[in-house]
């Protein structure tokens, strides 16, 4: 859900190399840097085109040798495409086993971590989409950081309302995101916040000339504005640039997690009233998206009830992505807890008109 000034923005005509477009290529990375935490001189915000398997597959490039090994908590579905990335990117992932629907013990990193001294960074999803846990990256930073390893962050669906601050976790090489979530613009270009020295020191390991970091950092020393090497998406960046100052406008960070959390409050527990079940328990439940179990009822089917939900303008995944079977609400973009009340009345129509009447939902 973005709001109509941003998507206007991506009506204007911008050349992508126009040098009149530098200051807002800059401006952005800037903007970005500050909502991170980052110190300038010591991190930096580098652009990469594309979606967040790319920003995430250039950090496990451009900081990890190939060999290296990551420990990377099992959290669900985004930790599966970490593993898979950080295999054929020649690097070796070490899978934690972790309970998908709790959050991470700071203290079984630290066990693993102490166990396997060949492993040196740690892999760390801080919100996983596929159950809506989110992880805390502060104590874990923590931990990494008492056992002098590295981290590399998928702040993707995080960044922008959960807690990060670059200036606080020495032990984070990068922490990886893109425009189209918290941030609330449109999805096309991922962003790294990264610590400059450390990838220096890194130079050379990406094995790839598309998803080096290392490169696109020297390409923004070189122009002196952070413009993508290849073809910039202009319109993308101006939309960000527009949805950054509803951020600001609206109160950053802080402000921003409210309003999710808020929304996230009214769908949990509009979702129990309707009798149906949610995915994780409250104590574990992020404020990013809500998972809520399929019912056990031989009239479900996710489509049909994507479709009776989209029919009354409320749109969801139209895919499973845990284990048990279940369908995914989005408590973020340009949406108040308003809003979300409606969309509860809308899927209490929806189960109704597919004919679900045991809404209680299967556990495993």
């Amino acid at each position: 859900m973005t709001r109509p000034e941003v998507r206007a923005a991506l009506g204007v005509d911008i050349a992508p190399w126009d040098f009149d477009f530098r200051d807002v290529y800059a401006g952005v990375r800037d903007r970005l840097l500050r909502i991170a935490g980052g110190v300038p001189g010591e991190h930096a915000a580098l652009p990469l085109p594309g979606c967040g398997h790319f920003i995430t597959e250039a950090a496990i490039r451009s900081f990890i040798p190939p060999g290296g090994r990551l420990l990377i908590p099992m959290t669900g579905s985004y930790s599966d495409r970490m593993i898979r990335l950080t295999r054929e990117a020649g690097r070796e992932p070490v899978a934690m086993p972790i309970t998908a629907m709790e959050t991470i013990s700071p203290d079984a990193v630290a066990a693993a971590l102490e166990q396997d001294q060949s492993i040196t960074h740690v892999g760390l999803v801080q919100s996983e989409t596929g159950s809506g846990v989110v992880h805390d990256a502060d104590a874990i930073g923590a931990v990494v950081r008492v056992h002098g390893r590295r981290m590399i962050v998928d702040a993707v669906s995080a960044f922008g309302a959960l807690p990060m601050d670059m200036s606080a976790h020495p032990e984070i090489d990068a922490a990886v995101f893109t425009a189209n979530k918290c941030l609330e613009a449109l999805p096309g270009i991922g962003y790294a916040i990264v610590r400059i020295d450390r990838l220096e020191q890194c130079s050379g390991l990406a094995g790839s000339w598309s998803f080096d970091l290392a490169d696109i950092y020297a390409q923004v020393v070189r122009s002196g504005d952070g413009r993508p090497r290849f073809t910039p998406p202009a319109q993308i960046v101006n939309a960000l640039n527009t949805a950054l100052d509803f951020f600001d406008l609206e109160g950053g960070r802080v402000a921003r997690l409210t309003r999710y959390t808020a929304n996230m409050r009214t769908l949990y527990d509009g979702m129990i009233r309707l009798g149906v079940t949610p995915y994780v328990r409250p104590e574990h439940q992020g404020p990013i998206i809500v998972n809520v179990r399929a019912p056990a009822d031989p009239a479900w089917n996710l489509q049909r009830f994507v479709d009776a939900l989209k029919s009354r303008g409320v749109l969801i995944s139209n895919f499973y992505s845990t284990p048990t079977p279940g369908f995914r609400v989005g408590c973020i973009g340009a949406i108040s807890p308003t809003d979300m009340a409606g969309a509860v009345a809308a899927m209490d129509q929806a189960l109704n008109d597919i004919g679900v009447n045991n809404r209680a939902g299967e556990t495993q």
